[in-house]
């Protein structure tokens, strides 16, 4: 058992492991520190922990088939909710919900049971998670649909860990190669057989599109003898990857689209994080060895620089008010909080306390320190304590200060998570690592109080044991250095709304402050607590706060300019709703500016994601420059899938420095909605044909609009990310970026002529814009890819239009395009400085002549006029019997077919 409170502080540090950072290792041929949460909504049973055993043992075995007797499954830790107590479960260390790399989560309404991965779009990047449902465990009659779960796993891990992509379209079932329909598969050598769904006859051709109709699905062959792919149909029995050999370039799946035609095993060895991996002998076992884990009372120890140079203008004022924000307002009810300060020493100001009402929260921030001085020793602080010690706590640790970390021994052994918070522009980048290895968050703040900084720091350690309706949402984070009113507003949506607050920080005097709620209410100065000493000023609404937009203004009293912030937090309206969430990440937390980083935001609720939302990110350097960056869900440029609710951007001004990021998503004009885009999951398996036969599965339970309630309303949400940094080589100017590539390209054919349309690059990535295209098409896809400039050019007369803007090109190739004809377009866009992007996806299109009908032969008179509706056109059929068409030649019959109207 474990006496928390009697625990004292101490430094809890850099967990130390060779360099290797915090989550999924591959050790030797086996992964390691591989994490499955699962969600407090689950209830408690111990036959799901048995399955997840199951489905890795057999994962293990069909991912060392897939990946050639290389790569298996080593060492698997599953953390279970801490609502659950039948079990006898280890304590956790610094297993936490939030870095969990598989997440078992009841359904949400978007995916229902479909196993899926939540990506967010380079080829070769890592996915953030898998998701899967009880059902989908637990219920063989749930799972049948996908096939047998240890392969569906390794189909979702290919996603997770390599950044690889369906090879399935279920919006482009079919496509033309050459004059024959195929469908949109990988390898093409799999087998099976197109059939009406509604009847089990033949598929029928569309004559305008020269494919299958609609209700034509195509059935594999159960048993194949090809031996791929596994991320076309996991639920045959093929037991591979496409290799380079035998990936099907043309057909059109998102693995193409993103990844210029590669095959999956290609991308996995060229790409991957595990690109050029050294092959080592398999070990006589590759079953994985597993622990169980849960989280219990979350404890947290504020661990405080009070060194002399944290009295540096408002630093120490700074971090009081941070704090006690996050004393008063994020921490939750039943949480340990202890506070330790050090210098060149440690002193404990507060052992953990229990957060059991206002009296310990106030108690707490009445032992925040006031005042600094003396040296800086980070590793002097010492948590020491009974039972397990420090292991499954967080340490929240603030420095300003330079001095060298040597604890890494001790923090190794303590099992703690360790989230670090630079303060200032000298302080020691090195404690970032701490983070890094421990799986903690790293963050630099900025000096001031209208950066605002500490604060959102301090708002983003909520809870993170995966129930959303308990943890605090920053609604808006905004300050100014200003003379007069300071105006803004805030939306309160209808799924949150409990436990509003309002929170005014100034730097000298404080200001008149007036709220308008939507409808009913007003509230000024009076209304809000003062906490002098701290200069705060609190405005706690009562009950669940109005939905609607909410007003606020502040004015500054004084002849000149202070700076003063605006602080608006709420929760979720009840538990049985899930409020909107916000998150946001670099693609990188470190650069050496040989490539762009990536911004990203993630705006959903409860995996439901929430589109035509207003992002936009500020990025910092600790120098001082500041970046804005609109964030967009168009599908091109950064942003990898169109409406899926992942907002991207490139991020190329890379100049030596710590960085932080903030984002911003407002709603204010009610466009967004929820969107039922979905990808990165296991097909749902229509059924097979076996012995000839074609054995259907009931039809994939369909996703309404209705069901997601479409109209999102007005929101507003502030998060921040992890910092990061970039460290340019000494001497080594900032870097010049190509244009991105163009992911988006789109053709069609318009009687003889060809219509090219995409998103504008811009001039770097997608920032600016470009200087021209350079346009080329072939009847060899491969072609294009392999030997881009020597296929044909297309000349044309346009100016690149600014990033993001949509491009447009119609041309003629009358000599060329036919009845039958197959061509491939692809594109490259280049700078000023003659830099060119890499080439765009290919797209491919068919000329397509609809047949004219055919007459049944009739006794009707000479002539006759028949009527008919046929692709679009009302046509009549003029026949004429016994009509010579040449010498000594005549036919029974001749029929004419004319367009007598469009309708």
């Amino acid at each position: 058992s474990i006496t928390m409170a009697s625990k004292a502080a101490a430094v809890l540090l850099l967990v130390y492991l060779s360099g290797s950072t915090f989550g999924i290792k591959l050790t030797g041929n086996g992964y390691t520190d591989i994490l499955i949460a699962i969600n407090p909504e689950v209830p408690e049973d111990p036959v799901l922990i048995t399955q997840i055993e199951e489905m890795f043992k057999e994962a293990s075995r069909h991912l060392l088939n897939a990946t050639k007797k290389h790569l298996y499954f080593k060492e698997v830790a599953i953390l279970v909710p801490p609502n659950w107590n039948k079990g006898n479960y280890s304590k956790a260390k610094t297993e936490v919900y939030d870095k969990a790399n598989i997440i078992i989560d009841e359904p949400n309404k978007l995916h229902g049971d479909q196993p899926y991965t939540l990506q967010y779009g380079e080829c070769g990047s890592e996915g953030r998670y898998i998701h899967l449902t009880p059902d989908f465990m637990l219920n063989d009659d749930v799972s049948k649909y996908y096939g047998p779960r240890g392969k569906v796993f390794v189909h979702e891990w290919a996603h997770l860990r390599w950044g690889v992509f369906d090879e399935y379209n279920e919006e482009k079932p079919f496509y033309l190669s050459g004059s024959i329909i195929e469908a949109t598969r990988c390898t093409i050598n799999i087998t099976g057989k197109y059939i009406h769904k509604r009847d089990q006859r033949d598929c029928t051709t569309d004559p305008v599109t020269g494919l299958y109709t609609e209700d034509c699905v195509f059935y594999p062959d159960k048993q194949q003898t090809t031996s791929a792919s596994i991320m076309y149909n996991q639920g045959l029995s093929v037991k591979e990857f496409c290799t380079k050999e035998t990936h099907n370039t043309e057909a059109p799946n998102i693995q193409n689209r993103l990844c210029g035609n590669r095959g999956v095993e290609e991308v996995i060895t060229s790409l991957s994080v595990d690109a050029g991996v050294a092959v080592v002998p398999t070990p006589p076992s590759i079953l994985p060895t597993f622990t169980v884990v849960q989280c219990r009372q979350r404890v947290v120890c504020l661990v405080l620089d009070v060194s002399g140079s944290m009295a540096a203008g408002s630093r120490m004022l700074n971090l009081r008010q941070a704090a006690t924000l996050f004393i008063q307002k994020i921490v939750e009810d039943q949480a340990y909080i202890g506070i330790v300060q050090f210098t060149a020493t440690a002193t404990i100001r507060e052992p953990l306390t229990l957060i059991d009402g206002e009296a310990s929260r106030d108690k707490l921030v009445g032992s925040l320190p006031l005042s600094a001085g003396g040296g800086t020793d980070i590793c002097a602080g010492v948590l020491g304590g009974d039972g397990d010690g420090a292991i499954g706590d967080a340490i929240i640790l603030l420095t300003d200060g330079e001095s060298s970390i040597n604890c890494q021994k001790r923090v190794n052994e303590s099992g703690a998570t360790v989230h670090t918070i630079t303060l200032g522009p000298k302080a020691n980048i090195d404690v970032k690592e701490l983070s890094d290895i421990s799986g903690g968050k790293y963050h630099n703040a900025a000096d001031g109080v209208d950066s605002n900084d500490l604060v959102d720091i301090f708002t983003s350690h909520t809870t993170s044991d995966g129930n959303l309706t308990k943890q605090t949402i920053q609604l808006e984070s905004t300050g100014l250095n200003m003379i007069g009113w300071f105006n803004g507003s805030v939306s309160i949506d209808r799924t949150i709304g409990n436990k509003t607050s309002f929170l005014v920080i100034y730097e000298r005097s404080p200001p008149d402050i007036l709220v308008l709620s939507p409808f009913t209410r007003t509230y000024d100065t009076s209304h809000f607590k003062h906490d002098a000493p701290a200069k705060t000023l609190t405005l706690d609404i009562e009950g669940t706060a109005e939905t609607g937009q909410w007003k606020y203004s502040l004015l500054n009293k004084e002849s000149t300019a202070q700076s003063m912030s605006m602080t608006v937090t709420s929760r979720a309206v009840s538990d049985a709703i899930p409020p909107v969430m916000v998150k946001t990440h670099m693609s990188q937390q470190s650069s050496n500016g040989s490539k762009p980083m990536l911004v990203y935001a993630e705006v959903n609720q409860k995996g439901v994601p929430v589109i035509l939302a207003d992002v936009m990110a500020t990025l910092k350097s600790d120098s001082g420059d500041q970046y804005q960056l609109q964030l967009l869900d168009n599908g091109a440029g950064a942003d990898a899938f169109r409406n899926d609710g992942i907002y991207s951007s490139y991020f190329t001004e890379l100049t030596t420095g710590k960085y932080s990021l903030k984002v911003k998503v407002h709603n204010n004009d009610g466009m967004a909605r929820f969107s039922l885009r979905r990808h990165s999951g296991a097909l749902y398996i229509p059924g097979y044909v076996v012995n000839g036969q074609v054995v259907m599965n009931p039809p994939k339970p369909p996703v309404s609009e209705d069901d997601l309630q479409a109209d999102v309303g007005s929101f507003t949400r502030t998060v921040i990310g992890e910092s990061f940094s970039v460290l340019l080589p000494p001497g080594v100017p900032p870097p010049n970026f190509p244009p991105n590539k163009i992911t988006d390209l789109n053709a069609e054919i318009e009687e003889d002529k060809v219509l090219l349309t995409w998103t504008a690059p811009g001039e770097d990535m997608d920032q600016g814009t470009a200087t021209a295209y350079e346009i080329r098409f072939s009847e060899d896809s491969d072609l294009l890819r392999s030997n881009f400039s020597t296929a044909h050019l297309v000349t044309y007369d346009l100016s690149p239009k600014k990033a993001g803007s949509p491009e447009k090109l119609s041309f003629t190739l009358f000599s060329i395009i036919k009845n039958g004809t197959t061509l491939f377009f692809a594109a490259k866009a280049e700078d000023k400085s003659f830099l060119k992007s890499e080439t765009s996806n290919i797209i491919q299109v068919t000329k397509i002549v609809p047949k004219a009908p055919v007459p049944s032969p009739t006794d009707a008179p000479d002539t006759s006029g028949i009527f008919l509706v046929y692709a679009g056109c009302l046509h009549i059929v003029h026949c004429v019997e016994n009509v010579q068409i040449k010498e000594n030649v005549f036919v029974k019959m001749k029929c004419e077919v004319s367009c007598l109207n469009w309708i």
